[in-house]
C-alpha cells in the first residue's frame, strides 16, 4: 500500500520489472472495468503482487504471505468514510488473522508503529549509523537570525537567513537544482489583525479570509517615499512597514470579499499576512534570482519530476517532484507553521514531510531548515533520528493519556443523538467519559448541509488497551439498536480519529 498514485506508478513500475504481469495496481482512476479484471486477478491467484492505495487492503489476495505500508503516516490512509478504518490497523489485523507478515516502510516512524515495537509485536530493521551518515545529506537549522536578515533585504524578503540564501545561489551558480518546501499554498492563505493579530474572519459565514493571487496580481506595482505610506513588496501583496495588508481580502469558504474589514476584537481595519503560499514564495524568489527559472508544483498542478540544471522547485508539501541525481540544496521554509499547528500528531507528521522532502536532495548536498534548532523534532532531523522520535513522541503521549497509548472513542453530534447513544451503551466500568464540547469547525464537514446546520458536539470516551474491545463491542451494539430507530439527529462515531486536535 501506498499513498497516492504518483507513488504507486513507481511501486507498480518496479514490481512489473521483477515479475512481469504478475503484478497489478489498483487505483480508483482505473474505472469499474480494469479496477474488477485485477481484482478478479487477485482473487484467482495470477497477480503475485497487488500495488494500491488505502482500499488495497482488503485485496482478496490468495496465500498471503506479506503487508506492506509505506509511510503509514500519511492521512490519505484514514478512510473518511464510516466507519472510518485505518488502512495500517486494518493490515495489522488481516497479517495477525493470517499469519502473514507485516512489514511498515518509511523515512519517519509513527507512534502507532513504535507502540508495536515497544509491546514486542514488531521489531525494527534500521540501518546502521554508518550507513545513514554515508546517504544522508548535510543538515542544519540556523533559525531565524533577525541580525542576518536585516544586513541582506532580499533574504529578508523571502524569508531566508542569509547562509541559506547563499547555499542555494552557489548552488546555482553551479548549475545545480534547488528545491524550497511551503507548508502552504496560495498567495496569502492566512491573514490576522495588524493590532491584535486575531485571525480575520469572514463576517458572513466566520470563515477564514486571505488573499487570493489572482485578484491580488491585478494591482499595479508602486513604491511610495513617503514616511508611513504603504509599500508594494512586488505586484501582489501590499503591506507597510509592519507588514500590513493593503488589498481587500477574500473569504476562503464563502468566496466573498471584504473590502470594508474591521476586527471583530479591537475594531482595527488594518490586516498583515499571517503565512505566506508557494505562490507569493515563487514570486519572491524569481527577484532574488533573476533569469533563473522558477517552477511550482502543488495544488492542482503536481510535478512528477523535473529535469536538471539549475533552477528553483517551490513545492508544497508532499508535492516535491524527483530530479536525476537529486537536489544540491533543499530550504525547508517557515517550520514553525507546521510545528504549530493545533493537533496531536503535528510533531511527527513535521518530521516526516521533512524528511521526505530531505531524501530527494544528493548525499553531498545540503538541507536547510527554518525552525527553532533547540526543538526535539528539528533535532531529530538533523541526527537522522526518526526512531528516537516516535519513542518520544509515544512516552508523551502515554503520559497524558492519548492513543495509540489509550483508545479514544470520539462522539460527534447533537446533544440529543449523544445522549440517545449513551442511553442504549452498556459502558465498561473502567471508560473515561470527557465533554461534550463545541466541535471544531474545521471538523463540521459531514454535518454542515442545509441552511442552519445544528450544533455539533464531541464527547470522547477514553480507557486503557485492555478494555478497548469491549468498548468497541458496546458502541457497535448501541449503533446496531440505533439504526433501527431510524433517528434523524446527526451522530458520528470514530474510534482514535487523526483529527482530535
Amino acid at each position: 500500500m501506498v499513498p497516492d498514485q504518483r507513488d504507486l506508478d513507481r511501486v507498480l513500475g518496479a514490481c512489473t520489472e521483477l515479475v512481469g504481469e504478475a503484478a497489478v495496481g489498483l487505483a480508483a482512476g482505473l474505472g469499474p472495468s480494469a479496477r474488477y479484471r485485477r481484482w478478479l486477478a487477485a482473487l484467482r491467484g495470477s497477480a503475485r503482487i497487488v500495488v494500491g492505495t488505502r482500499s488495497s487492503v482488503f485485496a482478496p489476495v490468495r496465500d498471503l504471505g506479506l503487508i506492506v505500508i509505506w509511510d503509514d503516516g500519511d492521512d490519505t490512509y484514514a478512510e473518511p468514510r464510516s466507519p472510518y478504518p485505518h488502512a495500517r490497523e486494518v493490515a495489522m489485523l488481516r497479517a495477525h488473522e493470517m499469519g502473514a507478515a507485516f512489514l511498515a516502510g518509511g523515512f519517519a516512524r509513527t507512534a502507532e508503529i513504535q507502540a508495536a515495537v515497544a509491546s514486542g509485536w514488531a521489531h525494527d530493521l534500521v540501518a546502521e549509523r554508518a550507513v545513514v551518515r554515508q546517504f544522508a545529506p548535510r543538515i542544519s537549522a540556523p533559525g531565524d537570525s533577525d541580525v542576518a536578515l536585516e544586513r541582506d533585504p532580499v533574504a529578508r524578503a523571502v524569508r531566508i537567513p542569509a547562509v541559506a540564501f547563499t547555499a542555494a545561489r552557489k548552488a546555482l551558480a553551479a548549475g545545480d537544482p534547488v528545491l524550497v518546501q511551503v507548508p502552504r499554498r496560495g498567495y496569502v492563505p492566512a491573514l490576522s489583525c495588524a493590532r491584535c493579530r486575531t485571525p480575520a474572519r469572514c463576517r458572513h459565514c466566520n470563515g477564514p479570509l486571505a488573499l487570493p493571487g489572482d485578484a491580488a496580481r491585478t494591482r499595479p506595482a508602486s513604491d511610495s517615499a513617503r514616511a508611513g505610506s504603504t509599500r508594494e513588496l512586488g505586484v501582489a501583496l501590499s503591506r507597510n512597514r509592519s507588514g500590513e495588508v493593503a488589498h481587500s481580502p477574500q473569504c476562503r469558504w464563502c468566496g466573498r470579499t471584504d473590502a470594508a474589514f474591521r476586527c471583530g476584537n479591537c475594531g482595527a481595519r488594518a490586516l498583515r499576512a499571517v503565512v505566506i503560499g508557494a505562490a507569493r514564495t515563487a514570486e519572491e524568489l524569481g527577484r532574488a534570482f533573476p533569469g533563473v527559472p522558477i517552477r511550482g508544483s502543488g495544488g492542482a498542478t503536481v510535478l512528477d519530476s523535473v529535469s536538471e540544471g539549475a533552477q528553483v522547485v517551490v513545492s508544497t508539501i508532499g508535492a516535491e517532484p524527483s530530479v536525476p541525481g537529486g537536489y544540491a540544496v533543499a530550504l525547508l521554509l517557515d517550520g514553525w507553521a507546521l510545528l504549530g499547528r493545533a493537533d496531536l500528531r503535528a510533531a511527527e507528521d513535521a518530521l516526516r514531510r521533512w524528511m521526505c522532502a530531505a531524501t530527494l536532495v544528493r548525499p553531498t548536498g545540503q538541507v536547510i531548515v527554518m525552525a527553532e534548532p533547540g526543538l526535539p523534532t528539528v533535532q531529530a532531523l538533523v541526527r537522522w533520528d526518526p526512531v528516537t522520535h516516535a519513542d518520544f513522541e509515544l512516552a508523551a503521549r502515554t503520559e497524558v493519556r492519548f492513543p495509540p497509548a489509550v483508545r479514544l472513542a470520539a462522539l460527534d453530534g447533537t446533544i440529543d443523538s449523544i445522549a440517545e447513544l449513551l442511553g442504549e451503551t452498556k459502558l465498561p466500568a473502567e471508560v473515561e467519559v470527557l465533554g461534550p464540547v463545541p466541535l471544531p469547525p474545521g471538523a463540521r464537514t459531514p454535518f454542515s448541509s442545509g441552511d442552519a446546520p445544528p450544533e455539533i458536539e464531541r464527547m470522547i470516551l477514553r480507557t486503557d488497551r485492555t478494555h478497548a474491545a469491549a468498548l468497541s463491542r458496546a458502541l457497535t451494539a448501541a449503533l446496531a439498536v440505533r439504526s433501527t430507530r431510524r433517528s434523524g439527529d446527526p451522530l458520528r462515531v470514530q474510534i482514535d480519529p487523526i483529527d482530535i486536535g
